[in-house]
């Protein structure tokens, strides 16, 4: 079993980068290919981002990509989500999430472990 804590969620206005944290605790951390999701008032939880165990492989939602970068740190039990040219709509919960299974995946019923979550708000 895992334990995930997320951390770095804030206010920031639209345009700007923050960076968040995931840190796991328990089984090992390579053991678990990892996720970010997000949910916004009202919506469904969606997927973000993905990585594999080794960190070779990731996985973007198109809303995301070429904004957002997931990378993971086996060697400190963390996984990073750097979000850049942040937009409104990328307000929400934004939750850690892992899975026993190697590969990337995006639904969020693939997953076995989930953090808290940690706020994100982008004003305009």
């Amino acid at each position: 079993q895992v334990q995930l804590v997320e951390s770095g969620g804030g206010l920031v206005q639209a345009g700007g980068s923050l960076r968040l944290s995931c840190a796991a605790s328990g089984r090992t951390f390579s053991s678990y290919a990892m996720g970010w999701f997000r949910q916004a008032p009202g919506k469904e939880r969606e997927f973000v981002a993905g990585i594999t165990r080794s960190g070779t492989g990731t996985y973007y939602a198109d809303s995301v990509k070429g904004r957002f970068t997931i990378s993971r740190d086996n060697a400190k039990n963390t996984k990073y989500l750097q979000m850049n040219s942040l937009k409104p709509e990328d307000t929400g919960v934004y939750y850690c999430a892992a899975r026993i299974f190697n590969g990337v995946a995006s639904s969020a019923d693939e997953y076995d472990y989930w953090g808290q979550g940690t706020q994100v708000t982008v004003s305009s």
